[in-house]
């Protein structure tokens, strides 16, 4: 049995998740006197759209680990942020790392203010654009190299109007930094460029989202498309024998039925009773790993109100091997958000409005942000094979094992230890919706 792990929809045993996240990008003045209406798409995995309105020598690559930590600083911010707009009882799951990159890319082309709000709510103060280039394109590199029963693509496009070309140097800057796709669509036939649009980001996802981009803006000049995709096999898969219904506790009056898996083995583990939660790691064949943060029953809002990069920190350095007996529910879920009025909440808001500065894409047409938007899935199953069933019952041991059971609201990250980076992160409140 092999449980893989798979960023977008996912089949058996996959876990995936997905990310979409559109700008559209509208410019004033002389606009309108180009070449007519442009469209607006919408993407996957991290996608996004620019449009365009009615108005009219090289430093030394730094590490991608220099990212690390404001990326992790984001992510959280994101996330208190996210929690605060998402209703009681939903799920929560997005791509921290992800949105990071699709906003570095949108930075590439914008300037003044506009970047300076890009940079301070990234947490690149610090750095300069060529040092965030240099860092991503090493990034990029670090997790394309696939091991063994993982995969991890990342990437993006762009998908033009045609009739419209941006600055070069932006086009360049994309390709080279960010691994960018530049591709022509007509947006005089909006149905024609969506279909095309929506076939790439379906080629880069393993057709896990489709038809994401439908009633395209007529004002749309560009789409940015970011992709994240992730397919790890368990490195001690569940035997897909020991899966059986069972009981979650969504909140003190709702419970519904979840195939719980279950496996015992060795698992690195860390109680921090000071801090009311249980954190088990489930690593992946290669250099990533699930982390399942478990609040004490009713200690969720507590765990959230505190948890940040340093605790994440200190659970991966506290955890150690023990003899458990792990449950954990076999689910599918997704989650959506638009994220416009977040980063203005968290300071990106120049690029939504009139005061924005993109003339690093294009020195002729004024251009801004008009909507940002993001979604994410993860779905979590085993598939049954006598391969998997002997690596679960290939060790007996004559004391009880430790029993962890994910039968409440958890917290989950997918992480990545080559660039210490996280992947995916959420909270499951109810692992049956979808």
């Amino acid at each position: 049995m092999r449980l893989f792990i798979n960023k977008y929809c996912y089949d058996l045993l996959w876990l995936t998740q997905t990310n979409i996240f559109i700008w559209v990008l509208f410019s004033y003045g002389q606009a309108v006197k180009m070449h007519g209406i442009f469209a607006m798409s919408a993407l996957v995995a991290l996608l996004l759209a620019v449009a365009w309105a009615d108005h009219h020598h090289h430093e030394s690559e730094m590490s991608c680990h220099k990212l690390s930590s404001p990326n992790a600083d984001f992510a959280f911010a994101l996330y208190k942020s996210l929690n605060t707009k998402t209703a009681a009882g939903k799920n929560i799951f997005y791509s921290p790392l992800g949105i990071s990159k699709a906003l570095s890319m949108l930075s590439t082309g914008a300037r003044g203010e506009t970047h300076s709000q890009l940079f301070s709510t990234l947490g690149y103060s610090v750095l300069n654009q060529t040092q965030v280039n240099e860092a991503y394109k090493h990034l990029f590199h670090m997790l394309g190299q696939n091991q063994e029963n993982q995969q991890l693509d990342v990437g993006n496009g762009i998908a033009v109007r045609s009739g419209f070309t941006p600055l070069e140097k932006f086009l360049k800057d994309v390709k080279h930094y960010y691994s960018g796709e530049i591709f022509n669509v007509d947006l005089t036939k909006p149905e024609e460029a969506a279909a095309e649009i929506n076939r790439f980001i379906a080629n880069k996802t393993q057709d896990k989202i489709k038809n994401m981009v439908q009633d395209l803006d007529p004002a749309l000049v560009m789409v940015l498309i970011n992709y994240v995709y992730f397919r790890g096999e368990w490195k001690y898969p569940f035997s897909h024998d020991q899966t059986y219904k069972a009981d979650f506790h969504a909140d003190r009056t709702t419970t519904v039925q979840v195939d719980m898996m279950m496996r015992t083995g060795f698992y690195n583990i860390y109680r921090d009773a000071a801090n009311h939660t249980t954190v088990i790691m489930l690593p992946y064949k290669g250099s990533s790993s699930m982390m399942i943060v478990l609040p004490d029953e009713g200690k969720m809002v507590e765990v959230e109100g505190y948890i940040n990069k340093e605790y994440i920190r200190h659970w991966q350095d506290s955890v150690s091997m023990k003899y458990v007996e792990l449950y954990l529910p076999k689910f599918s879920v997704s989650a959506d958000a638009s994220l416009d009025n977040t980063l203005k909440e968290m300071g990106i808001t120049n690029a939504f409005g009139g005061n924005a500065d993109f003339s690093g894409m294009s020195d002729t047409i004024r251009l801004e942000v008009s909507k940002a938007s993001h979604k994410a899935a993860l779905s979590v199953t085993e598939m049954g094979t006598e391969a998997a069933a002997t690596n679960i019952f290939d060790l007996v041991y004559r004391f009880l094992p430790e029993t962890v059971r994910i039968d409440r609201p958890f917290l989950v990250f997918i992480l990545e230890s080559s660039t210490r980076n996280i992947l995916f992160m959420g909270k499951i409140n109810n692992p049956t919706a979808m």
